[in-house]
């Protein structure tokens, strides 16, 4: 990992709580991630009515992704209230199935717990 770089802080610096249309809000959750050459990047999960939200995970993956990288070192969620959040299952997958090589990237899941994709996601269904 790139010396002194906090990417609980930097995802806490990207939190800006606030509602959208009527059913949706925005910025509650944030996550930072850190690329295979050492960029960073940042994304808030959206959530609306109907399911059709997304985590900020893949916020964060969809900026990567556009600036042209896929592979992840390490990545984290922070919820408002600055706690860690470990990726859900659909966030795993999604991280994975991005690169095969993100299978060993290092995820934050409580505090200072940081354990490899691979404990996360066993017993993939397409190895």
């Amino acid at each position: 990992m790139t010396e002194n770089l906090d990417l609980h802080k930097i995802a806490q610096n990207t939190l800006r709580p606030r509602k959208l249309a009527r059913n949706g809000k925005a910025g509650y959750v944030a996550s930072a991630l850190l690329t295979e050459n050492d960029n960073v990047f940042t994304g808030v999960a959206i959530d609306v009515a109907c399911s059709i939200g997304f985590c900020a995970e893949h916020s964060a993956i969809a900026a990567m992704v556009t600036a042209g990288e896929t592979r992840i070192k390490e990545i984290i969620a922070v919820h408002r209230n600055g706690r860690v959040l470990p990726p859900c299952g659909r966030c795993r997958e999604f991280i994975v199935q991005i690169n095969n090589r993100n299978y060993e990237c290092n995820v934050h899941v409580s505090g200072e717990r940081i354990v490899p994709l691979s404990a996360l996601l066993p017993e993939r269904w397409d190895i």
